[in-house]
């Protein structure tokens, strides 16, 4: 009887294109979603694995403001480098694609629509909080303050890290910005909330059918009874326009669209395949498998608000079916920190180390149920025991040995005995399990048997002995059999190991004789089907490399020097002391033209705060120069004084006023202190 094909629609969760990823999001989201797409596709399901990048929100806009880019080249950038480090891990996404697509804006505007028109959005004024200071809303990521329930003073604008508890920017006590530390105002503003407690009932009655793991459950019980109206909108320019009039300067809420980005780039998928309607196939069909991969802090998104979102559509969307969401994956210790200095260099990392190793470490140790870490001397033991030592070994020794005894060749009609029969029998039933492992999101258990598979192989291959059959003619047909049971063992272990370590598995195919690509192959018929006698061999290959003591310890000193220059410029940064900028050399320094310079007036520029108009005499010249001095200087008490100014900048216009030239200022807590001088005349070259 024909196998009927499961439809299956696998996502991972948008990473956010405002810095690189690293190994800790991959072992949350990204490698659990890879393998289980790898192997659904070898059980000839029809597959279709989905991700891209998150690109909208407040976050952008400042890190692009930092970095002074405007906010689509900021997410340019980092859209790039993550979708070069899924490339180097050899993710199989079928399609990876952004949320600033023209394929994204229609979508989530109809979601917005259909909720609107169907009663679940509401449309208020409220008061939100606001900078005084940057002269903006603050969106709650940027927001700190004290816990409305537990009391954690350093708790973060959306969800307190101490207690869990999920709220509104506005119920913390005591809020301050996250950027600045200055306490922050509350003000009106209209905005439209998505009215999530109106599903309460519906998602509690679905999460009942629903057998994820209890760490998933027990968390969303207890936040979807927890439901309140949310604000779904904000005050921005960049993001998901608002589909009503009268709405300029306000977009959808990042969290609000990001979900939708999967159905945007399925739509987007089906189009670039000429198949423009192909993404409802997985979307409208109710059978369809539907399979969020992400981290714990994503639950709430998936498990109650884009549920809910859905539940308010016209169109038949369907309901997420598995959401195997992982803990926290770190690095020696303590949570990965680019801003701390502790992290590995990826582009590093790579110039020595395979995909296969990485993939493999963390498979071998997922955080599936509690918090787990990379270190080095586990990446090590892992490389060398396992993959050295277990995995290569053994596809290596049989190869070299089918080589020089057996023509290159698989072993034709070999008798074989009951140690045989039982060997082949164990190995099969391993690979089902193995099987099983996969198919329950459990890649610690499947990295675990396959390793398993692995030493039974080699025991095998050790217990057999067919170097000694080689003394006796008469003992050759157990040394053909014993070849040939070891050959069936590589097979099962390249394909059961593909998923994990796809590069070495490949090779493995080929060095056993297939001219396919493993991809293609058929699971259910492999792991019943032997190799086929006198199939040709090829040359034996090294397919791992051993990680030695050297690198290793290189590895973490490389790691503690760069925990301690962070450390430092973080302690200089406090202290409000900057850490040193690149060297320039001197003829650099002489391209700048600091002059003395003395300000004949000076006047506020209309709606702005910070900029004051300067009239200053050069000795050669008198110059209109633009500064952001008015929070500290008076126009009356600047007038007079004698500043030194970079006279040799290009002309730029600011607030419509031509600005040509820059003065030079320090900063300090209580604002900005301008350099002046005393007896030095206008014009008077600073060196």
């Amino acid at each position: 009887m024909l196998k009927m094909k499961e439809k299956i629609l696998i996502t991972s969760a948008l990473p956010y294109a405002n810095a690189p990823l690293h190994f800790g999001h991959i072992a949350g989201a990204y490698l659990p979603g890879d393998c289980y797409a790898r192997f659904e596709r070898l059980k000839k399901n029809d597959v279709l694995y989905i991700c891209g990048s998150d690109e909208y929100g407040v976050a952008i806009t400042l890190s692009a403001d930092l970095a002074n880019r405007t906010p689509k080249e900021h997410v340019d950038i980092f859209h790039e480098i993550n979708k070069n480090l899924f490339k180097k891990l050899n993710f199989s996404f079928d399609h990876f694609s952004r949320t600033t697509t023209s394929y994204h804006q229609k979508p989530v505007q109809v979601f917005f629509l259909n909720l609107l028109k169907n009663g679940y959005i509401e449309e208020k004024t409220t008061k939100q909080l606001f900078s005084e200071k940057d002269n903006r809303f603050l969106a709650d990521r940027y927001v700190v303050g004290t816990c409305p329930k537990c009391g954690y003073e350093n708790a973060r604008g959306d969800e307190c890290q101490r207690c869990g508890s999920s709220y509104e920017s506005t119920d913390l006590i005591n809020p301050k910005s996250k950027l600045t530390g200055q306490s922050l105002t509350l003000k009106d503003t209209k905005h439209w909330f998505l009215l999530l407690d109106k599903f309460r009932d519906r998602l509690l009655a679905w999460l009942e059918t629903k057998s994820w793991k209890p760490n998933v459950v027990n968390f969303i019980k207890g936040y979807i009874q927890d439901l309140k109206p949310r604000a779904i909108t904000r005050d921005l320019s960049w993001g998901i326009p608002i589909p009503l009039p009268n709405t300029e300067g306000k977009v959808l809420y990042v969290w609000f669209d990001a979900p939708i980005g999967y159905i945007s780039a399925t739509m987007e998928w089906a189009a670039l395949n000429g198949e423009p309607e192909a993404w409802k196939d997985f979307w409208f069909d109710q059978k369809t498998k539907l399979v969020h991969f992400l981290g714990k802090d994503n639950i709430p998104f998936h498990a109650a608000i884009f549920p809910a979102m859905v539940m308010g559509q016209d169109a038949p969307y369907v309901l997420v079916s598995e959401l195997p969401a992982n803990e926290f994956y770190n690095l020696e210790g303590k949570k990965f920190s680019k801003s701390e200095g502790w992290a590995i260099d990826l582009d590093d990392f790579f110039t020595k180390y395979t995909a296969d190793q990485i993939r493999y470490v963390i498979a071998s140790n997922a955080p599936e149920t509690q918090d787990s870490e990379f270190t080095w001397k586990d990446f090590q033991l892992k490389c060398n025991s396992d993959l050295l030592g277990k995995w290569g070994n053994l596809v290596n020794r049989v190869l070299v040995f089918a080589k020089q005894n057996c023509d290159r060749k698989v072993p034709k009609s070999p008798i074989l005995e009951d140690e045989d029969k039982a060997f082949l029998k164990e190995i099969k039933e391993l690979s089902d399990k193995i099987e099983e492992a996969y198919a329950n999101f459990k890649l610690r258990r499947a990295s675990q048997l396959i390793m398993e598979l692995a030493q039974k192989g080699n025991v095998y291959f050790d217990q057999k002995k067919p170097w000694l059959a080689l003394k006796n003619p008469e003992l050759i047909p157990k040394m053909r059999a014993t070849i040939y049971c070891s050959l069936q063992a590589i097979k099962f272990l390249a394909l059961t190991s593909y998923p994990i370590i796809p590069e070495a598995s490949q090779k493995v195919w080929k060095l056993i004789g297939f001219t396919t690509d493993l991809k293609e192959a058929d699971w259910d018929i492999e792991v019943k089907t032997e190799l086929p006698f006198e199939k040709e061999l090829r040359e034996p290959e090294i397919l791992f490399k051993k990680v030695e003591e050297e690198e290793v310890a290189k590895e973490l000193e490389n790691l503690k020097k760069l925990h301690e220059k962070a450390k430092k410029n973080f302690k200089n940064e406090n202290l409000g002391i900057m850490p040193f900028k690149d060297k320039i050399s001197f003829d650099d320094f002489q391209k700048l033209d600091l002059r003395s310079a003395l300000i004949l007036k000076a006047e506020k520029i209309p709606k702005s705060k910070k900029l004051l108009k300067l009239t200053v005499n050069l000795g050669l010249e008198e110059r209109t120069i633009v500064s952001g001095i008015a929070e500290s200087y008076t126009p009356e008490e600047i007038i007079g004084k004698s500043v030194v100014v970079v006279a040799n900048l290009e002309p730029t216009t600011i607030m419509g006023v031509v600005s040509e030239g820059m003065l030079l200022a320090g900063s300090l807590e209580s604002g900005i202190e301008i350099l002046t001088s005393q007896k030095i005349q206008p014009g008077t070259l600073i060196k």
